[in-house]
């Protein structure tokens, strides 16, 4: 398939379509980060990613399928170059908005997740998050994420032993009846460990972040449940087992 053939084909997906347009991406960090559980989701997600890059001052980071550009405005905050890339032109535009009212330096660019346009190895660090569960061609897309990373690449996916297994089939079913849905896929450890492998990476560490699904956490509407309930559960065992999303940090093998 030619690029332009394989461009038109990723701008039917919904993952092209759904978030080109403006009312979505307008409304997006409400309908994901608002609220309590939503506050406690990205608080979440920023904590572990400082967590995996503690010293960050000065380095190249790029944030792949950057949406609205929390992550990245959050690492420039901390001291790092960060240039954030989304298919999305509308997505970009909230992006550049809110890093100019927070006062972060951010290059924000137009890019697919597919095809990079940046050389190999151009970043000290690549994140992405949210996004491999939607795109196209995910084995694609992870292999770009090595291939501009000069170190290390963090990124996030849902697993195949844990709830959101559950609601990514029954999305599969409703967009099979014909409902248009975000029918998201689900991953295994070991064939995102593979899938790293063969792009010269190892995986180093991990963290899993809700047993409970998330949408149950925001019908109840309450951080301090959430928080109680999911500590219990991992005091037990069980996030470690099933906890979902995972947030995967990779380092280049060394050559």
């Amino acid at each position: 398939m030619t690029d332009a053939g394989a461009r038109k084909t990723h701008d039917d997906h919904y993952s092209y379509a759904l978030y080109a347009d403006p009312a979505t991406a307008e409304g997006f960090d409400a309908l994901r980060f608002g609220g309590p559980i939503g506050r406690l989701v990205a608080e979440s997600q920023e904590r572990v990613i400082v967590s995996f890059l503690p010293d960050i001052s000065g380095l190249r980071i790029l944030d792949v399928g950057t949406g609205t550009g929390r992550a990245a405005i959050a690492l420039a905050r901390r001291g790092a170059r960060v240039t954030g890339v989304d298919a999305s032109m509308e997505m970009l535009a909230v992006a550049r908005r809110r890093a100019a009212e927070s006062g972060a330096d951010v290059v924000f660019e137009t890019g697919d997740a597919h095809r990079l346009p940046f050389g190999d190895r151009a970043f000290d660090a690549v994140t992405c998050l949210r996004v491999l569960m939607h795109t196209p061609g995910w084995r694609q897309s992870l292999g770009e994420l090595c291939r501009v990373a000069r170190d290390r690449v963090i990124f996030d996916y849902p697993a195949v032993a844990s709830a959101a297994a559950l609601q990514a089939a029954a999305r599969r079913m409703a967009l099979a009846a014909g409902h248009e849905v975000e029918a998201y896929r689900v991953f295994s450890d070991r064939a995102i460990a593979r899938e790293l492998a063969a792009h010269g990476f190892r995986w180093r560490d991990s963290h899993r972040q809700f047993v409970l699904p998330i949408a149950l956490h925001k019908r109840i509407g309450s951080a301090s449940i959430t928080e109680r309930l999911e500590g219990a559960l991992a005091r037990v065992g069980l996030r470690s087992l099933i906890g979902s999303p995972v947030t995967v940090v990779a380092e280049r093998c060394a050559s």
